[in-house]
């Protein structure tokens, strides 16, 4: 899915002009806030942050960039894709691009961030470090040792991210590359490492078919179809993703189609019936009766609550 911007009053974006408020609004990466305009910022956690000038980062928002905080102080509760997340001291949140997330008005941030900009990082290192593992939980909780390790990694990428005067531009880039992959690398180490991850790593049928459905989720919400799409049996699909997820194929789409109706709702001002043909129901009835059905709550009173 192509990325959707909007104007909402707290935001004040120009690329979103026209749109009438009508698509969740998507903040760029800060490229003006990053030492020497590289696609990296590395920097404290704290008051004061933005993605955007004018953006309050109390607003439910969708960033296309990765975002990693590494905690020196909790509990911080943070939402992201609509579930609250609690952090503490040494633990790490890890967002990744198209994400819907909002900071806490109620906690105070401390700790480091780090943003990075998608294309900053080549193709085999994105690979090997699972950037774009949606599947995965954002919260990560490593014991002490991995901490230590993480907070020694990002330490040694910030001060090469604050030295600017060393290297020309062009070498600069190249050991930021370097020790973001190092950092990166331990991460993912982690994130494979935990009973959560290794329960959601994905064999070939599942990755499949998990791309598939990102790809078609507003238009297809047939197992059987993306089954014939992909070559499998619809048995075959269904072990696959019960294994992956310990959901069948048709619970993982509802899943997907519910969250994208959830971010609509929550951050546009689309009239309800255009929710639902914009995640696969042209009949506005159909769509509340679904809606109502996974989450317990009409799409009127969803949106009601958030506002």
């Amino acid at each position: 899915m192509a990325d959707e911007i909007t104007q909402d009053g707290d935001g004040g974006d120009e690329d979103g002009a026209g749109s009438g408020g009508h698509a969740i609004r998507t903040f760029p990466f800060p490229v003006d806030l990053s030492l020497g305009g590289v696609g990296l910022q590395i920097g404290p956690l704290g008051t004061g942050r933005t993605w955007h000038a004018g953006a309050p980062l109390h607003r439910v928002h969708r960033i296309d960039f990765h975002v990693v905080m590494l905690f020196a102080a909790g509990p911080v509760r943070h939402m992201v894709d609509f579930t609250e997340y609690e952090a503490a001291a040494g633990d790490v949140l890890w967002i990744r691009p198209g994400q819907v997330h909002r900071f806490s008005r109620a906690h105070e941030y401390r700790g480091t961030v780090l943003t990075m900009q998608p294309g900053f990082l080549p193709r085999a290192t994105v690979e090997a470090t699972g950037l774009y593992r949606y599947d995965l939980p954002p919260l990560l909780h490593p014991d002490t040792a991995g901490r230590v390790a993480l907070e020694a990694a990002l330490a040694q990428l910030r001060r090469e991210y604050e030295d600017t005067e060393t290297l020309p531009l062009s070498l600069h880039t190249a050991v930021l590359r370097h020790s973001l992959t190092a950092f990166l690398l331990r991460l993912a180490h982690l994130a494979a490492s935990s009973a959560e991850a290794d329960r959601q790593q994905a064999d070939t049928t599942f990755t499949l078919f998990r791309d598939a459905v990102e790809q078609g989720f507003t238009t297809n919400h047939s197992v059987s179809a993306y089954a014939d799409a992909l070559g499998y049996s619809r048995r075959t699909l269904v072990r696959a993703v019960r294994a992956a997820t310990g959901q069948t194929p048709k619970g993982f789409i509802d899943r997907r189609v519910v969250l994208e109706a959830k971010r609509l709702l929550a951050h546009t001002e689309l009239p309800i019936g255009r929710v639902g043909v914009a995640v696969g129901f042209p009949d506005a009835a159909n769509f509340s009766k679904f809606f109502h059905l996974h989450t317990g709550q009409t799409p009127v009173a969803f949106r009601a609550e958030l506002r």
